[in-house]
């Protein structure tokens, strides 16, 4: 398939296939638009089962980083890297040295950062070879560089308002009470974890599930969560659904499956298809569009590659994406239309120098 002719090519900048025999390291970079300012985006390290597996998820989640960036108001484009390989069994220092003279290939129009299967660690190895890092330590400040608590933090403050929004048009007393509220939470990672704790914390009833078993046990073992079988968490009879593991969870085999009425989760390209905004819009499900809700932790990392890092401004972003999220599911009422395609629409116009 040409690359043009891909379903999910849109007018990308650039893709930037890399292979590396010394290392094995066998990857790629793609920049989707550079018009608000350099690309930024995580480098994604998976078992994918083909190239164009690859190519696929790397299109889909560079576009999402652009509209990521142009909601959150930020002064970067969108551009994702992804590595194909185990990260439990394929990463070694050299790996990440490769990735890094690949990232220095695209001449700063792409800054990595991490993602899935991508530590702080491993991007520092990547700087030894890369001046286009971010998401590392920053000398002589308590950065650490680990994005992660912002994206939580972010995801659990918009779960928060979209869950009071719900249950004030239901006739509830709304608030930001979660307390004996069900929330079904798909992976247990940096950031899937931390969503539990908050969840936990806040009273509500918790089921999780990881497709690394030692994953969910640690985290039901740290906060007394429900650990549910991968192929069960769907079928829960939780009030809300947390996608945090990988994409293309929500789709015409599972939606039907859903007894939630709300989704808010922090995995990147929850919708399999544009059509699943609709099917679960048609389900009766409020859908949070991913983009939008797991934006924490790309505002860190803009805070964090200032001259001085500045903690207050920080958390003062990151209290937008729940105004920004009600704001879109306002609009998508008004319009009749999925939450999805309305976000879509306003990036659309953010990127284009539209007001919105």
């Amino acid at each position: 398939m040409s690359l043009f002719d891909h379903p999910e090519f849109d007018q990308h900048e650039s893709v930037l296939f890399g292979f590396d025999a010394d290392s094995g390291l066998r990857a790629l970079i793609a920049v989707h638009s550079t018009r608000l300012g350099p690309s930024l985006g995580g480098c994604r390290m998976f078992p994918y089962p083909d190239d164009d597996a690859a190519l696929t998820d790397a299109l889909r989640l560079s576009r999402g980083m652009s509209y990521k960036a142009a909601l959150a108001g930020l002064p970067q484009g969108g551009g994702k890297s992804v590595i194909i390989g185990d990260p439990r069994a394929h990463k070694s220092d050299a790996l990440m040295r490769a990735m890094g003279r690949l990232v220095e290939r695209a001449a700063g129009c792409y800054i990595v950062a991490e993602d899935s299967g991508i530590s702080v660690a491993d991007v520092m190895r990547m700087s030894e070879t890369t001046r286009h890092v971010a998401g590392v330590p920053v000398p002589g400040s308590p950065v650490d560089g680990d994005p992660s608590p912002a994206t939580a933090r972010g995801v659990w403050m918009a779960l928060r308002a979209a869950w009071q929004r719900l249950a004030g048009s239901e006739g509830g007393t709304g608030g930001a009470a979660l307390r004996d509220v069900g929330v079904a939470v798909q992976g247990c990672g940096k950031v899937g974890a931390r969503l539990v704790q908050y969840l936990v914390d806040a009273g509500a009833r918790v089921w999780i599930c990881d497709a690394h078993a030692p994953t969910a046990e640690a985290c039901a073992a740290a906060t007394g969560a429900e650990i549910v079988a991968p192929e069960a968490i769907y079928d829960v009879p939780a009030d809300i659904f947390a996608p945090c593991a990988l994409g293309a969870v929500l789709n015409a085999a599972t939606i039907p499956r859903l007894r939630a009425r709300l989704v808010v989760g922090a995995a990147n390209n929850q919708l399999a298809t544009a059509e699943d905004d609709d099917r679960l819009r048609a389900a009766g499900v409020v859908y949070a569009p991913d983009y939008v809700v797991n934006a924490g932790g790309i505002i860190d990392i803009h805070y964090q590659r200032q001259s001085r890092y500045d903690p207050d401004a920080m958390q003062a972003h990151l209290a937008r994406i729940p105004e920004v999220l009600l704001r879109i599911l306002d609009s998508a009422d008004a319009q009749a239309r999925g939450p999805a395609a309305v976000a879509d629409a306003m990036a659309r116009d953010v990127i284009a120098g539209v007001a919105i």
